[in-house]
């Protein structure tokens, strides 16, 4: 329903000292604070003794795990969960994560955040090798390329550390073994991944809300790089791929992170709030009040208010109780499913000048239904601010920016894209202010979908369904 980024994945591990613990119950509310940044499908794995039960289907998780699910589960000392957004793969019940399987060396479980790069090239080469494939997504190639160097292998750990040699682009990974969690987060660090600890338990998650909701303590992120082992004799680490330049993508400060979450060290609320803070300085103008479009431009319209001093209001309430999958075919269906999602307060638009905040502009479909549903309410001007620079770049790791085609950046200049919103103005954050949001944060950043400059060589582009072809394309 609308053009906006679309979340990523979420991933969730716990390791338990005990081997009864309900560590599927623990699994499911951390995907519940995960439940954002993917909503299309979601599945939970569990290890007991060795033996992995796991169940996964597309839905919210309220939807997929019933009480009874979950007893089905049934305890053990591990478990992996997933929440799916596809940045490769159709939303498909194959497509749910954790992925399991069996092989000769015992089974594997796998949640995976992020996007393979060279997944393609690697799924020929195993296919050609006689490799079969039950799903489109490229966790998979990521399952059999460990799976292929388990067998060459003595742990678990070094068939992940030889497979990082070869497996390139974005992935944070939690994945189990019969006897071992493990955390892996590539080279670049391009998502987030974090450790905590529960009583005599280790967590992992993408964000570390999800460790707050378990009440779990943050221990640290996990560095880019890194693989943390944790068995019977505790966690340990294996650096062998950590040292190399790369960023962790600002969007996750911008919009895909919740707000009361701490990424490398920053507050995500903090950052959105000193983005509009920027805004308010580069962009300044003359309005009665100032309020953000739900959820992630609340911060930054915060953020502009303070800077400014311009009073900050409520303009939307924002219905929560729709789903992403709430998609209607027609152009009038659409602008009517904006006006469900969102409606105005009015008493706070009408005879005002506005600053209306928001994150991103991809397309600008909807923005044009959002500025317009802010005229009707009275707003006397309405001026646009948006928390990130203009996309012009395709995005390869993850964000659902596979072209520029359907960038409205790439296809007008601002004053343009200002006129076809039908706002009185228009601002965007710079590129050089965008890194700066997130103060004192442990990391560099990828902004090549702002500046085409990214962390590592620009890959070949790809499409989000690469693994799916019409019959006329195979050979039959």
């Amino acid at each position: 329903m609308f053009d906006s980024l679309q979340e990523k994945c979420g991933v969730f591990g716990i390791y338990s000292g005990n081997a009864d613990s309900d560590v599927a119950a623990q699994a499911y509310l951390s995907l519940f604070a995960l439940q954002h940044r993917g909503q299309e499908s979601c599945g939970i794995a569990v290890c007991s003794d060795g033996i992995m039960q796991y169940h996964t289907d597309i839905g919210l998780v309220p939807d997929v795990f019933s009480r009874e699910t979950l007893e089905k589960l049934g305890k053990g000392n591990m478990a992996v969960g997933h929440v799916r957004y596809s940045t490769v793969g159709h939303k498909s019940r194959a497509n749910a994560q954790p992925l399991v399987v069996m092989h000769i060396k015992g089974s594997m479980a796998i949640a995976h955040n992020g996007n393979i790069t060279n997944a393609a090239e690697l799924r020929e080469k195993l296919e050609m090798d006689g490799a079969l494939f039950h799903t489109t997504n490229d966790t998979e190639v990521i399952l059999h390329v460990i799976t292929r160097k388990r067998i060459q292998t003595s742990s678990i750990e070094q068939a992940i550390e030889q497979a990082m040699f070869e497996i390139q682009g974005a992935y944070s990974l939690v994945i189990m073994s019969p006897s071992k969690l493990i955390a892996v987060r590539d080279p670049s660090g391009f998502r987030p991944l974090s450790m905590g600890s529960l009583e005599n338990n280790i967590v992992f998650a993408s964000e570390s809300c999800a460790l707050d909701s378990i009440g779990a303590k943050f221990i640290r992120d996990i560095e880019p790089g890194e693989i943390v082992v944790v068995d019977s004799e505790g966690p340990r680490s294996i650096k062998t791929h950590c040292g190399k330049p790369g960023g962790m993508c600002v969007f996750e400060f911008i919009y895909f992170a919740r707000p009361d979450s701490i990424i490398e060290g920053a507050s995500v609320h903090t950052a959105r709030q000193r983005a509009g803070s920027f805004l308010a300085l580069e962009h300044p103008v003359q309005a009665d009040v100032v309020f953000g479009v739900p959820d992630s431009g609340l911060d930054a319209a915060l953020g502009y208010s303070r800077q400014s001093g311009i009073p900050y209001g409520v303009g939307f309430i924002k219905n929560r109780y729709i789903g992403r999958t709430f998609i209607q075919p027609s152009q009038e269906e659409r602008d009517r499913s904006v006006r469900i999602k969102l409606n105005t307060i009015e008493s706070t638009i009408k005879d005002k000048r506005v600053v209306l905040i928001d994150d991103s502009i991809v397309r600008g479909t909807t923005m044009r239904r959002i500025v317009n549903l802010v005229r009707e309410s009275g707003a006397k001007e309405v001026h646009l601010r948006i928390s990130s620079p203009p996309f012009i770049n395709p995005c390869y790791f993850g964000t659902d920016i596979d072209s520029r085609e359907n960038l409205i950046a790439c296809k007008m200049t601002i004053p343009e894209i200002r006129d076809y919103l039908g706002a009185d103005s228009l601002g965007y954050l710079s590129v050089d202010n965008v890194t700066k949001i997130a103060q004192n944060a442990n990391c560099n950043f990828c902004i090549g979908c702002f500046s085409g400059k990214y962390p590592v060589p620009e890959p070949q582009p790809f499409s989000k369904n690469k693994f799916e072809h019409k019959i006329n394309k195979v050979n039959n």
